[in-house]
């Protein structure tokens, strides 16, 4: 069974190995993992986990950046990532309050639905009544997983980099 947990320190090696799965240049979307990380040892990896806890306090909130982020843990490994915006954060026109991803090898079995509705349930329990939540227009197992939790498909906009889907979600929508 998944858990979805806060990121862990002790858990650098399952999480280097998901990492390594992605391999050099693919997008992780959920991790906040920003090019100036250093993840490679487990102090840099720690000062990182660091990092994406302060993300959701109230200085983080104060600029604009504030983000809860959470691992999909499944028998010790990390099978993927989700991040919150939240807080007023300036991504979030952009890229929605949400944004996963699930490691290829764990892809196809649910967990970025599983994820999401959970994920969601902590953005009701912020205080959001809506969120967006935004994927490329190709990507068909992201519609998906954002249809099976309820999103409503706003628009399909050109970003100069490709087409994405933005999607709204509702807290206590009958859909």
């Amino acid at each position: 069974m998944p858990e979805l947990i806060a990121p862990q320190a002790h858990l650098y090696a399952a999480w280097l190995d998901a990492h390594h799965e992605w391999g050099p240049g693919l997008h992780e979307d959920g991790f906040g993992l920003e090019p100036s990380d250093e993840v490679a040892s487990p102090e840099g990896f720690a000062a990182w986990v660091a990092r994406l806890a302060e993300a959701a306090g109230p200085e983080a909130a104060g600029a604009g950046r504030a983000c809860t982020y959470r691992w999909i843990v499944e028998g010790g490994q990390v099978q993927g990532g989700i991040a919150l915006r939240h807080g007023g954060h300036d991504h979030v026109p952009a890229y929605g309050h949400i944004g996963y991803g699930i490691r290829p090898s764990s892809r196809g079995r649910g967990l970025a639905t599983w994820a999401l509705g959970r994920m969601l349930g902590e953005a009701w329990g912020l205080g959001l009544d809506e969120v967006l939540v935004v994927c490329e227009a190709g990507n068909v197992a992201s519609v998906r997983t954002i249809e099976a939790n309820g999103g409503l498909l706003e628009s399909v906009r050109d970003t100069g980099a490709g087409a994405v889907r933005r999607y709204f979600i509702k807290r206590g929508y009958a859909y």
